[in-house]
């Protein structure tokens, strides 16, 4: 669990525009889903292509895209690479967005019972 920090209000352009930047790192399906792999350790690019389906072009682009992020960082292994999480923070946002997604599917069921 990262540390919750007071983020100023009103909120300074130049922060808005890192925040934003960061959602739209985190924008992509296929980034989320190669942050959930990575949650239980380090994986080589071909140990992700394996668990995602994803091409190894494809993987490595957004990898690359994350690793720029700060989101993954990267362990050169020989001529491998393996990627594992740099800012576990990612995931409380996932959970934030995943209750949020709940709540709003359970008012929905609501509305089709009434």
């Amino acid at each position: 669990m990262s540390a919750t920090i007071q983020v100023p209000h009103p909120i300074p352009e130049a922060l808005a525009e890192r925040i934003a930047q960061r959602f739209r790192v985190l924008g992509d399906a296929n980034r989320i889903r190669l942050l959930d792999q990575l949650r239980d350790g380090a994986l080589s690019v071909g140990e992700l292509v394996e668990r995602t389906g994803m091409s190894q072009q494809n993987a490595s682009k957004h990898l690359g895209v994350l690793l720029q992020a700060g989101i993954v960082s990267r362990e050169k292994e020989g001529n491998r690479a393996r990627y594992a999480i740099a800012d576990a923070g990612v995931f409380d946002l996932c959970e934030q967005v995943c209750g949020g997604l709940r709540s709003q599917a359970r008012d929905l069921d609501l509305l089709f019972q009434a």
